[in-house]
């Protein structure tokens, strides 16, 4: 039961940074101004750097997820 709880947390944890790196993504491009020009975000400089370090973080969290030991 234990490697089954670990191989689904695993997937879980990968789908939440997969997830985390696509927001990332959407925050970059409304900061550059070329996707979703609706808001408060389109154009803004600062969500250019957010949505990188969101991305980095996502990327992270993949990484992590899939290259720790199961005990």
């Amino acid at each position: 039961m234990r490697n089954v709880f670990n191989i689904v947390m695993r997937i879980v944890s990968s789908l939440l940074g997969v997830l985390l790196v696509c927001m990332g993504g959407v925050w970059v491009l409304q900061g550059l101004n070329l996707a979703f020009k609706v808001g408060f975000m389109v154009g803004d400089p600062h969500w250019v750097v957010y949505g990188a370090i969101l991305a980095l973080v996502g990327v992270a969290q993949v990484v992590w997820s899939n290259l720790r030991q199961t005990p």
